[in-house]
């Protein structure tokens, strides 16, 4: 394609009070705000269209308020662990100052100000409203029609999902929104959902002395990593006092003004104050329009090229493409569709090196194919389990130190095509992990690597022991 040439201030007046721009961005979280904010600053016209807070899901109700919740809820616990390593400690757990902290550092109390104008600054128009895409090239905001001359951009995210459990509907239960803005804690907590979010907020409200029960239908914790970094995260719950019931769904929900009663399928009622629904996400692909470009509204997510190309003229990033959900592949997504528009290099994008952490305690960090799926694309695989406990960092750590080491190694190829790096600072540690599958660096070099001791990453040279 032909990149679009910059405009000037002239230009750029005359094209948008014509209602008209090179690009429109539908959705101004992480993706769509580097997307826009990069093409802004590259001289073209662009319109970013965003009716909740730009920036999404990341720096207000996810990333950032979270990982607050969890460096607090991470002190509590290691202060508990003096007694056992260095003494003795009292701790009273208060959650005002991380309410306090949540709002005033991360949210600017749920305000995007300072955001948008980092957009507007960049030189483009903001709209603040719910796009809908109804033609090639058109978009309808506030009952006004858009037209985009090189494309649109479609960076929507997700909302968290509500399984269609009988009488939930009815209730006032809580989404990843509603739990990041309390300034109170319950009493007691029901989490429905035992994934990466279901999972961190699970522990961090133990950790302030909310009584908590989690329930995950699958047969596991974090069922999406390997089943070793599930059975560490699950004793350390059991630890902590945490109820954990897998293997079963919520059956229904009903609530008495005062308290949530759960039903399993089992027929076990579980009782509690607040209700925390984190099953899952999901898009909204009917009301965007795209059936008007001949999209099929019910599909989850958008299929994309390699340039993240959905159809000539439409590029999608973020949680809207499927590939997962990170800001880290958002933005590199966003890298990847501002060199196409531009006309510039490709930007590569290896999702069979896809990294994530989830910042439980332990840190589960991950990156490319677990054991399960390395066997189902038929790769004939080595695989090494490494306790960090039995290392002699973990051995030092003491107390605290639930942990393994997990790699996955094409026998074939000599090199790892996954790794799982659970324990203390286990999403650090990934970091080795992560150059290795990237660069599909050789076992071997890997091998003759020097790895100080002690510390957790050289547990990472005990697993590869276990690949001879």
């Amino acid at each position: 394609m032909t990149a679009p040439s910059a405009s000037t201030p002239a230009s750029k007046a005359a094209d948008l009070a014509n209602h008209e721009a090179d690009v429109i961005v539908v959705g101004m979280g992480p993706g769509g705000e580097s997307v826009g904010g990069q093409l802004a600053e590259a001289g073209l016209v662009v319109v970013g269209i965003e009716a909740g807070l730009v920036g999404g899901e990341c720096p207000y109700w996810g990333c950032i308020p979270s990982k607050m919740m969890i460096r607090a809820a991470n002190l509590l616990e290691e202060s508990r662990r003096v007694n056992t390593l260095a003494g003795a400690s009292t701790t009273s757990p208060a959650w005002a100052p991380v309410a306090a902290r949540i709002r005033e550092q991360a949210t600017d109390n749920w305000d995007d100000t300072v955001a948008v104008d980092r957009f507007v600054g960049k030189g483009g128009h903001f709209i603040r409203g719910r796009a809908t895409i109804v033609g090639p090239g058109q978009v309808e905001v506030h009952g006004e029609t858009w037209t985009a001359r090189t494309g649109i951009v479609v960076a929507t995210g997700t909302l968290a999902a509500v399984p269609p459990i009988p009488g939930l509907a009815d209730t006032p239960f809580w989404t990843n929104h509603e739990v990041m803005e309390i300034k109170d804690l319950p009493e007691s907590l029901i989490v429905l959902g035992g994934g990466p979010i279901g999972s961190e907020l699970a522990q961090v409200m133990s950790r302030f002395g909310v009584r908590v029960t989690l329930i995950e239908g699958a047969d596991r914790l974090l069922p999406r990593n390997e089943p070793e970094a599930s059975e560490i995260v699950a004793e350390a719950f059991a630890a902590e006092g945490i109820d954990v019931f897998v293997g079963q769904f919520a059956s229904s929900v009903a609530y008495d003004d005062e308290r949530f009663s759960v039903e399993l399928a089992d027929a076990t009622v579980i009782e509690a104050d607040a209700l925390l629904v984190a099953v899952g996400r999901q898009t909204a692909l009917a009301s965007l329009g795209v059936a008007n470009v001949g999209i099929d509204p019910d599909t989850r997510f958008l299929e994309t090229t390699e340039h993240q190309r959905v159809q000539p003229g439409i590029w999608a990033v973020g949680d809207i493409a499927g590939d997962g959900q990170f800001t880290h592949l958002a933005l590199r997504q966003a890298d990847v569709v501002v060199a196409d528009i531009l006309g510039r290099p490709p930007v590569e994008l290896n999702l069979d090196a896809l990294s994530a952490v989830t910042f439980a305690d332990p840190e589960v960090g991950s990156v490319g194919l677990t054991e399960a799926e390395a066997r189902d694309r038929g790769i004939a695989v080595d695989v090494a389990v490494q306790r960090v406990a039995h290392t002699a960092r973990g051995w030092l750590h003491g107390v605290g130190n639930h942990g393994v080491i997990k790699l996955v190694a094409d026998r074939a190829r000599g090199v790892l095509v996954g790794a799982t790096s659970a324990g203390p600072h286990g999403g650090e540690v990934l970091g080795l992990l992560s150059l290795a599958v990237h660069a599909e660096i050789p076992i071997e070099t890997l091998r003759s690597m020097m790895y100080a001791y002690p510390t957790f990453h050289k547990g990472i040279e005990d697993a590869l022991r276990q690949l001879d």
